[in-house]
């Protein structure tokens, strides 16, 4: 669900349908709009959990201020959802705890506060 006809700006113009992926499901998003937009546009709620408690974390702030909607994409953990815009081909994973980086996977690290 998005918004297309917004009480204050009015009707928005369409944009650019591209394709991206969720834990290897293909979704469709608009391009440009935030990671976090076009998941909840497809019904995710929930994008990782945290560290200690396993507590399940999606959006909160919607501005890039807190950690609560950061996820793997291409590969990169700790990516903010909320203002990281859409690319064609990204690759999005659900994040577990802190995250794993490529450089340190091999070697079975895992990212450090």
């Amino acid at each position: 669900m998005r918004i297309e006809d917004h009480a204050i700006l009015g009707k928005l113009p369409p944009g650019k349908l591209v394709e991206i992926e969720f834990d290897g499901k293909k979704l469709e998003a608009v391009e440009g709009e935030p990671i976090a937009a076009a998941l909840l546009a497809q019904g995710i709620r929930v994008f990782r959990k945290t560290p200690k408690s396993g507590e399940p974390r999606g959006l909160f702030c919607a501005i890039g201020r807190c950690n609560d909607c950061v996820m793997t994409v291409n590969g990169v953990p700790n990516i903010r959802t909320c203002v990281t815009p859409v690319e064609a081909g990204m690759k999005i994973q659900f994040q577990v705890g802190r995250g794993q980086y490529p450089e340190l996977e091999e070697q079975g690290g895992e990212a450090h506060d």
